[in-house]
């Protein structure tokens, strides 16, 4: 197969109704791919983000609602399709704490019947969406893809053991697998709980006070359109790729303090921060330290990030306001 002219050809989004995927699906209808785009069904017949498509993407792409749990559904979904994009997946790590069986039945069950659907109608390209959170706190940085792998919570440890049946289901079964290893990315879309979106919602509504955990935690911020960017990429790589792990990040980190100080600057905001003990996750379980080498993706799929993290925040914040913020709400998550 031509991996790199997509236009055309079929490509299965799976998560395309979150925040990463309706990104990816965008990219692609752009490009020309005949998307067929998962949503995890519900009653009211959502296709979350991609509800915001517009009329001539909305008829572009094949919108489809089902249960990526469900092994006979998902193999008639990746049936006839040149290219597989994997992002289904349950990603909030607090909740994992909770409910860590749903965890393991959508990410590591999801990802087994990924795996079989591809193997069993011979697609041609199948990329996995992996975490940086798999490495936990490392013990050195920048993060290499020779880093060990540390479960420190019930999310990294499903996401390490689908990474592991992709590893096996490559090596066991020659099945064309590569997995993606994005670091934090942000941007438009994102959950209202994730670090960024809070604290700009709440800068944007005026907040003279926000109240945040520690400031000292460092991350490598990657802006959402590069990481599109970088499926895209592994989508349409003419070089083999099977059984591969590719990170995608900045190389570029600042402390949770820094963010903040940066997200005063684009927004313009006074607010007064206010560091308190509001732990989410058990003290073992925090992860302080995420830094990636983005060598290897410059390498092998000629990816390099184009938005720095400033301009990235202006551009979330832009969009955050275009669709008005709501004070309460955004205060609810002040704590």
């Amino acid at each position: 197969m031509n991996f790199e002219d997509i236009k055309g050809k079929t490509v299965v989004v799976t998560g395309a109704d979150g925040f990463i995927g309706s990104h990816v699906t965008q990219r692609l209808i752009a490009e020309g791919a005949n998307v067929r785009a998962l949503c995890v069904y519900n009653s009211n017949g959502s296709y979350g983000w991609l509800d915001d498509l517009s009329p001539e993407e909305r008829d572009a792409v094949d919108l489809q609602l089902g249960d990526i749990r469900d092994a006979e559904f998902v193999s008639d979904l990746v049936k006839g399709s040149d290219v597989v994009l994997h992002l289904a997946a349950l990603i909030a790590i607090p909740y994992s704490y909770q409910a860590p069986r749903s965890y393991v039945e959508t990410n590591v069950v999801g990802t087994l019947n990924v795996l079989e659907g591809v193997r069993r109608h011979d697609v041609p390209r199948l990329v996995n969406t992996s975490t940086s959170e798999v490495y936990g706190t490392p013990k050195t940085v920048p993060i290499t893809i020779d880093n060990e792998l540390r479960g420190q919570s019930p999310y990294s440890a499903t996401k390490i053991a689908a990474d592991k049946l992709c590893e096996a289901w490559a090596s066991s079964f020659q099945t064309p697998v590569v997995v993606l290893r994005p670091f934090n990315t942000y941007g438009p879309r994102q959950s209202a709980r994730a670090v960024i979106p809070t604290v700009l919602q709440q800068m944007i509504a005026g907040a003279e006070k926000i109240h945040l955990g520690s400031l000292t935690p460092r991350r490598d911020f990657t802006f959402v359109e590069d990481t599109a960017d970088g499926f895209f990429k592994a989508a349409t790589a003419q070089i083999p790729l099977e059984g591969q792990v590719i990170q995608l990040g900045t190389g570029y980190d600042v402390s949770i303090g820094e963010l903040v100080e940066m997200a005063a600057k684009v927004t313009g905001s006074t607010a007064e921060i206010i560091t308190e003990d509001i732990r989410v996750r058990p003290e073992a379980s925090e992860v302080m330290h995420l830094l990636s080498d983005p060598s290897q993706a410059l390498a092998e799929l000629g990816w390099a990030p184009q938005v720095g993290l400033e301009e990235g925040l202006r551009r979330t914040a832009e969009w955050i306001e275009a669709r008005g913020v709501d004070a309460a709400a955004a205060a609810k998550y002040a704590r």
